[in-house]
Order: C-alpha cells, then sequence, then structure tokens
C-alpha cells in the first residue's frame, strides 16, 4: 500500500491552524487524496481531546441540545465492524434514534473497558445536534458552503465505500486509519448490494481487517493500488469525489468531523439514479443492442465535448443545449412524464 501524500511542510505550516484564510482551490479541487498534517491543530476541541478524552466529552456537551442521533451499537465480538451478518439478510449491528448525550455517556462508561461494545454514530449534521460548534471550530472554504457532520464512537471499522461529494475529514480526537482506493478498483472490491446496505452506501464485502483472499482474489490487486494514513488530533484528509475509503476508529473516543460539497451545480441530480434506471433499461438487454447504447452514452455523455450538437442550429438543440437551472427542471419533467407512462 501507497502513503496518501501530504503537502509540504512549508505549506503544512502555511495552513495550519491559519483560518482567516480560505483553502487553497488546488487542494479543494485536487483529482487525488491530501493528507493536511495540523490543519486544525488549533480548534478548541482538539486541544480538549489533547488533554483527555473525558475533555472532549466535556466540551461536547457545552453544545447539547436535547437532540436525538441515530445511535449505533454491535455486541464486542464484532470487532468493531459495522457491517452485514453472515448471510447478507441483516446486519451485525442494532440501530435507533436516542439521545445525543446517552451516546456520550455510553463511551464515557467503557472508555477503559478492554473489550467494550461497539458503539458509534455516523454522519450527523453538527448545526442540528450541536449548535454553535462549528463556528467555535471553524475552516474556511471561501465561497462554498460546505455541510459539516460529525461522527463519534469507539473502535470501529466501516468497509470501503464512496461518497459523491468531496470532503474534508478533520480528526478532532482519537485516531483513524484511512486507507483510499482509486474508483477504477471497483471490480476488485467485491461490492455488496446497491440497494441493502449499512448506512445508505454500498460497501466491500471484503474484511479489510482479514481480508480472505481465497473467497476474493482480485482484492489482492486492489491493494497494490491501495494508500493509507494514520491520522491523529488536527490532522484532516481530503478525500476527492467516488474514492472508495475505509475508516478505522484506533482509540475507545473517537471524533471525526466532515466537511461535504460538490463540485457541480445544485440541479445536478445524483447519477446513480441513472444507473438504476441502467439496470433497469440497458443491462439485459441483448449483447448487440447494449453495445449500440454504450456507444450512444459514449457520444453524448462520456465523450461529450459540446462538437456532438455542432451540426445542429443553437435554437434547436434542445436538451443537447448547454444545461442550466431552467434547463435541468425540464429535463428532470420529461423523464418524470416518460416514467408515468
Amino acid at each position: 500500500m501507497q502513503q496518501i501524500a501530504e503537502i509540504g511542510c512549508e505549506r503544512s505550516r502555511q495552513l495550519r491552524g491559519d483560518n482567516r484564510r480560505p483553502l487553497p482551490n488546488d487542494i479543494l479541487t485536487s483529482s487525488t487524496p491530501l493528507v493536511l498534517r495540523g490543519l486544525v491543530d488549533d480548534w478548541p476541541l482538539v486541544r480538549a481531546a489533547r488533554n483527555a478524552p473525558q475533555a472532549a466529552d466535556t466540551y461536547l456537551r457545552r453544545f447539547y441540545r436535547d437532540a436525538t442521533v441515530l445511535g449505533t451499537s454491535a455486541p464486542a465480538s464484532s470487532g468493531g465492524k459495522i457491517f452485514y451478518n453472515d448471510d447478507l439478510s441483516g446486519f451485525n449491528f442494532s440501530a435507533q434514534m436516542v439521545r445525543f448525550d446517552q451516546v456520550l455517556d455510553a463511551l464515557r462508561d467503557h472508555l477503559d473497558h478492554p473489550q467494550p461494545p461497539t458503539l458509534y454514530v455516523g454522519s450527523t449534521t453538527i448545526d442540528t445536534c450541536l449548535p454553535g460548534m462549528r463556528e467555535d471550530n471553524p475552516l474556511n472554504f471561501g465561497a462554498r458552503d460546505p455541510l459539516a457532520s460529525i461522527w463519534i464512537g469507539n473502535r470501529t471499522c466501516v468497509p470501503a465505500h464512496y461518497d459523491l461529494p468531496d470532503n474534508i475529514a478533520c480528526v478532532a480526537a482519537g485516531r483513524r486509519r484511512f486507507t483510499l482506493f482509486p474508483p477504477a478498483q471497483l471490480k476488485n472490491l467485491y461490492i455488496g448490494p446497491l440497494d441493502f446496505t449499512p448506512a445508505g452506501q454500498s460497501v466491500s464485502l471484503v474484511d479489510p481487517q482479514a481480508p480472505d483472499l481465497a473467497r476474493f482474489p482480485r482484492y489482492a490487486e486492489a491493494l497494490t493500488h491501495a494508500q493509507t494514513a494514520v491520522l491523529e488530533p488536527g490532522d484532516a484528509l481530503f478525500i476527492p469525489s467516488m474514492w472508495w475509503h475505509q475508516v478505522e476508529g484506533l482509540a475507545a473516543f473517537n471524533i471525526l468531523i466532515n466537511y461535504w460539497w460538490r463540485q457541480s451545480p445544485a440541479y445536478m441530480d445524483t447519477p446513480f439514479n441513472t444507473l438504476l434506471q441502467a439496470l433497469m433499461t440497458v443491462r439485459d438487454l441483448p449483447p448487440a443492442q447494449r453495445a449500440a447504447w454504450q456507444e450512444i452514452f459514449r457520444h453524448y455523455v462520456f465523450d461529450s465535448d459540446g462538437s456532438e450538437a455542432a451540426h445542429i442550429p443553437p435554437a434547436a438543440r434542445g436538451m443537447l443545449a448547454p444545461l442550466d437551472a431552467d434547463a435541468a427542471r425540464s429535463l428532470r419533467a420529461q423523464v418524470l412524464n416518460r416514467l408515468n407512462r
């Protein structure tokens, strides 16, 4: 496995703790992962966590306002994995809405337990759960207005999955190991169901802590392309859109702050909707027809540079014209109309 690229020391000094200036655009639009050591060193939450997990716990409770979160728990035998059961008919964990302070209580009570149950709260909007904490621990994105979320738990392991937005993940407490795979490694990751998932995204079925290469032989090839990094409190990682990543919490008390944004306009739908339609309409066509549609998608979508409509007068290009919010609204209406026939 390779180490994820780290920004140079000089640049790191420029970025560290300086939340008055926006993060550089070349970082926020990178097509490869980047480790940003010490990016949020000066956060009050990070300083508290460096003192002790109990200090970070006390700091979080300052902002708690009777919010409920989706709390996940699994027996100690799960080894921290948030995953399926053995036959993929269900999951190895249970989840229910609980008060956020109850999660903190449970984590505190098991801090020194040698084999605690797995306790985990996944992506939860900070402004809803802990109002005011984001302002107290700022990160400057300039004109971007990312969604900020918090992840909290003990020793956990979330299998490889992708996210559509770009994101920066900031370790605020504990330690995290990230292992990332380029999008092209999809076929080697043995992805599970698309419509029955542990947390909304499809995940790799390979156990990252003990991969069964007899059952999943191509995973060995994925590992040759993997990039990994262990982050300490104050460190951050830029994860580009669509990169597969597995995340492990390595301490008894871990807090991760994520910022999510898309580089595409808000009026653009998720491409996953297109995938679902293609499964229904294209995948099971006869091979010759499927190849014909592959060429159509290549011409109009994947190799599009505008020239495919250059021979059509601009006023007559219709859905082949450049997309904007109005055109997207019209196109969506046509799609819905066709689906409802």
